[in-house]
């Protein structure tokens, strides 16, 4: 072993080492150094700042799980005792004449173009259209936050394209022209998430970073709590007023951040744009007292950063970037599956689905009070692995468990965890990879996630019949997809890096400082 040492300290010397920024006098070896010295700790610019940004979550939220009460196949009554007492319990057997709606038909879109007979694919195909363009933006939009737009302009664009979609959804006459909005909107809200997770991060230090980024989950929290009651105070008025309720707050919310939000300072350096990034970092500073030189915070453009794709490129190119990114994105998969399966396969449990859903909403806020008070204690992979075995053992013990009380006990204790574990990932993400390429990264994470709720649809109707296809299949999938992460990097308690030549020179001086330390203990 000590024989390597020699070659693993020339390896340090062949990493093009991040030049020095000269500060006020004062040499600060990177960005993240700078930055901490220009923004100090935290303040109640750079808080307010976090938060409105992170507000994005509550119509991301929303957006995701209308769904649930638009699409929802309404209660219906008998009108007609003789036929319903023959034995044809069926709703689709009956005569029209024979039953009736608990409700006006308009309260949701299966009553109102009279879909209840329809086959699972005509019914299915809105939420499915949802997600598949939940894919292909953030395929199509994945790099604009890193390349040309920036993180601010990309979260304005997001919500509005959302938001303004989810207008026009109103006027829908059917539901082959429902699906397409319902595409369209997936595929505007696909980057939201992404982009206020990452712009919110970047505006402070690293001491907080962790706390602000759990700010997000808060607001989605918020968000997904907020539809039940929307709808159960719209619950006798047209399914299209929901939309009206969460789309048209949307709108207005992104012409705030328009106006009031800064771009990432880490940004704007990257991109070459030195005064916009010393503008942004005098607005955001703790410290009165603070002045810039004229060479201060001085750093060049990434050279490889000139097309859309380049993110991507680099994310495929590099060997380390690509080994993360597949470890994160397959326990991302596994994570998705439960996140947006077990709301699905509520209505396959004997209990209350109103109550259920409320449960399983109410749930995702001490997962997001967990991670927010013991983010900075975390061992990043060990949370990720714990929460996501945790998750696929009750899944599975759902399938077991008989008793209806347990069962539901066993859920959400299942969906609690596998909120905690994707939370974490979340911001291990974050922490895993540079500047240049942290938002196209996490933006692959986040469709990995998304895919995983693609497979779920299919595997609740399959468990209808038999619940192993929907919680079992679940927690075997989280289970197995959470172990990949054992072969990454701990990164609790680390700086960002901002290029490509910053990340790599740290990778490698971490390892020879570890094996440096194996040395000396005579490894």
């Amino acid at each position: 072993m000590a024989d390597d040492t020699p070659s693993l300290l020339s390896q340090i010397d062949s990493v093009p080492v991040p030049s020095e920024v000269p500060l006020l006098g004062k040499h600060i070896s990177s960005l993240d150094d700078a930055i901490e010295e220009c923004m100090g700790s935290f303040g109640w610019n750079q808080f307010l700042q976090a938060l409105l940004v992170s507000l994005a979550w509550v119509f991301d939220a929303q957006q995701t799980f209308i769904s649930v009460f638009a699409e929802a196949a309404p209660a219906w009554h008998c009108t007609t005792d003789q036929l319903c007492n023959s034995g044809t319990i069926q709703q689709c057997q009956l005569p029209k004449t024979a039953w009736a709606w608990n409700q006006p038909a308009e309260t949701c879109l299966v009553s109102e173009w009279n879909l209840e007979c329809a086959g699972p694919f005509v019914t299915g195909l809105p939420a499915s259209s949802f997600f598949f363009g939940c894919l292909m933006g953030g395929i199509v939009l994945a790099t604009l936050a890193d390349s040309s737009l920036g993180r601010k302009n990309m979260l304005v664009l997001s919500c509005l394209l959302m938001s303004l979609t989810g207008v026009l959804t109103v006027f829908s006459p059917n539901i082959w022209v429902y699906s397409a909005l319902r595409f369209v909107t997936g595929f505007g809200r696909a980057t939201i998430g992404t982009c206020a997770l990452v712009l919110s991060t970047e505006l402070v230090g690293k001491k907080w970073r962790g706390e602000v980024g759990i700010l997000g989950f808060f607001c989605f929290t918020i968000g997904f709590l907020s539809l039940p009651a929307m709808a159960y105070l719209n619950k006798d008025s047209s399914w299209r007023t929901l939309y009206l309720w969460t789309s048209i707050p949307a709108i207005f919310y992104s012409t705030i951040v328009h106006f009031m939000v800064h771009e990432s300072p880490r940004w704007l350096f990257v991109q070459g744009r030195k005064e916009e990034a010393i503008k942004v970092l005098k607005s955001l500073s703790t410290n009165i007292n603070f002045n810039f030189s004229d060479d201060a915070l001085s750093m060049d453009k990434e050279t490889w950063n000139v097309d859309l794709y380049s993110g991507l490129k680099i994310l495929w190119q590099k060997r380390w970037a690509f080994q993360r990114l597949s470890s994160v994105m397959i326990a991302g998969f596994g994570i998705g599956m439960i996140y947006y399966g077990m709301p699905l396969g509520l209505g396959n449990l004997k209990f209350n689905l109103y109550l259920s859903v409320t449960l399983n909403a109410l749930s995702e806020l001490p997962a997001s009070l967990i991670t927010f008070f013991l983010i900075s204690k975390l061992n990043r992979k060990s949370a990720v692995l714990v929460f996501t075995f945790v998750s696929g053992v009750c899944s599975i013990l759902c399938v077991v468990v008989v008793d209806k009380e347990l069962q539901i006990g066993m859920e959400l204790v299942s969906f609690f965890s596998a909120c905690t574990a994707f939370n974490v990932l979340l911001i291990y993400t974050l922490e895993l990879f540079p500047t240049c390429i942290r938002n196209s990264a996490l933006s692959m994470v986040r469709q990995a996630l998304v895919l995983g709720g693609v497979f779920s649809p299919v595997l609740v109707a399959a468990g209808r019949k038999d619940g192993f296809w929907s919680y079992g299949v679940f927690g075997l999938v989280i289970g197995c997809c959470g172990f990949i992460v054992v072969c990454l990097p701990e990164t609790k308690g680390g700086s960002f890096c901002d290029t490509i030549d910053e990340q790599e020179y740290k990778d490698i001086k971490t390892t020879v400082t570890a094996t440096l330390a194996g040395c000396d203990n005579g490894v």
